[in-house]
């Protein structure tokens, strides 16, 4: 439920941000920069979280808040966004909401969110040389790059962009020949 509430309004402010780049080239990021100013200022007040989502709280006192912090310190577009989101109940998915519209930015930019897991550290080296190679076969101009040691995964990679994930790790090709040696001995 919550993947579908954060994708439905962060689509809508998506839409907002695009139309307003088509008004103004370098509004939709002014937007979305605002958009992230609003999640780290909050993120830096927890209180306010918790009064907006305390259930013994009038929605109209809560309501009033934002009306009184936000509407002449943000965007019209972003004080209207907090306010529904709290007239509708789901100011617990704030975050989640801006954080769909960040990953829409990202494709909107091409810049391509990769998470790299190797058994072991890379070298500055190794790690310039694999986003290389990723660049060179993907539709992306810029990454993302995240990197992670699992030494579950014995030696090799696994390389995760989006929902696409290329496994070429010691453990997957183990695990793919154990499972074929249990088909050949129920066969």
């Amino acid at each position: 439920m919550a993947k579908l509430v954060s994708k439905t309004y962060g689509e809508a402010l998506w839409q907002i941000a695009m139309d307003k780049e088509k008004e103004r080239e370098g509004a939709g990021e002014e937007f979305f920069s605002e958009l992230r100013e609003l999640t780290s200022v909050l993120d830096a007040n927890p209180k306010f979280d918790d009064l907006m989502m305390h259930p013994g709280i009038a929605k109209t006192e809560k309501l009033s808040v934002v009306q009184k912090v936000f509407q002449n310190r943000t965007s019209p577009e972003v004080y209207e966004f907090l306010r529904l989101i709290v007239e509708k109940d789901r100011y617990k998915d704030l975050y989640d909401v801006v954080e769909y519209v960040s990953g829409k930015v990202k494709e909107w930019k091409k810049i391509g969110v990769t998470y790299v897991t190797t058994a072991i550290d890379l070298s500055d080296a190794q790690k310039e040389q694999i986003q290389k190679r990723i660049l060179e076969t993907a539709p992306y101009e810029r990454l993302e790059m995240h990197y992670d040691v699992d030494p579950r995964l014995i030696g090799g990679a696994r390389i995760r962009i989006g929902d696409r994930v290329v496994d070429s790790s010691v453990k997957r090709k183990l695990d793919d020949l154990t499972r074929q040696l249990l088909q050949i001995q129920l066969g």
